[in-house]
């Protein structure tokens, strides 16, 4: 899946969060954006993936420009299209693992245990299906995010920081499963994230200030 952003701008007020961000995503590249805190790479990231609004500029997922498109559009986009893996995983303590990996699937109405069995399998958290969230530790949780955010195939997967709170050891093998599962799937990736060894691994880097972006 393509992504283009040109122009980019986003305002809080009279302050600027970043201004004219202009960045291509070519389908299966894995992109990686650093910043210093602050800069709004997390607020970009939202924006790529239609769940924040910007004040200029455009963005456009496979020819499709987001900011002509009603809210119920943008969510059934991002339910067929992307998928997000958050810092803070985000996932559902009341469903299991298994439960918690199938949610988008559900929500498309294909259910498909053999898939998130699978996939499960390929993140390393094979026979932890019926285990709750509490049960699980950060590194696993993190794997849950991934599993979800990847079952339904999206031509785009966007991660918030996946291994911010994660020891070097369960961040690479964080990072080992995330960067598989896209290139199985020849998912496009964008990597927002601190770490420069995770960043390391992209095929650019692309580095965010208030005036922009840059290689």
């Amino acid at each position: 899946m393509t992504l283009q952003i040109r122009q980019l701008g986003k305002r809080y007020g009279d302050s600027v969060v970043f201004s004219q961000v202009t960045l291509d995503v070519a389908a299966g590249e894995f992109v990686a954006i650093v910043g210093e805190s602050g800069v709004g790479k997390s607020t970009l990231l939202n924006c790529m993936a239609g769940l924040d609004s910007w004040d200029e500029g455009s963005v456009t997922l496979n020819g499709a420009a987001l900011g002509s498109m009603s809210d119920d559009q943008r969510a059934l986009l991002r339910r067929h299209h992307v998928g997000f893996v958050f810092q803070a995983f985000h996932v559902l303590p009341h469903l299991d693992v298994a439960q918690n990996v199938a949610l988008p699937l559900l929500l498309l109405g294909q259910a498909d245990d053999a898939r998130v069995e699978a996939l499960l399998d390929a993140v390393g958290l094979s026979g932890l299906g019926r285990r709750l969230p509490q049960q699980l530790s950060g590194g696993q949780l993190q794997r849950v995010a991934i599993a979800r955010a990847l079952v339904h195939r999206p031509g785009l997967l966007l991660a918030d920081e996946p291994t911010g709170n994660l020891d070097p050891t369960t961040a690479a093998k964080v990072m080992d499963a995330l960067i598989a599962q896209t290139r199985q799937h020849r998912a496009s990736l964008v990597l927002v994230t601190h770490s420069e060894a995770a960043a390391a691994r992209a095929d650019r880097v692309l580095h965010l200030s208030a005036e922009g972006i840059r290689e």
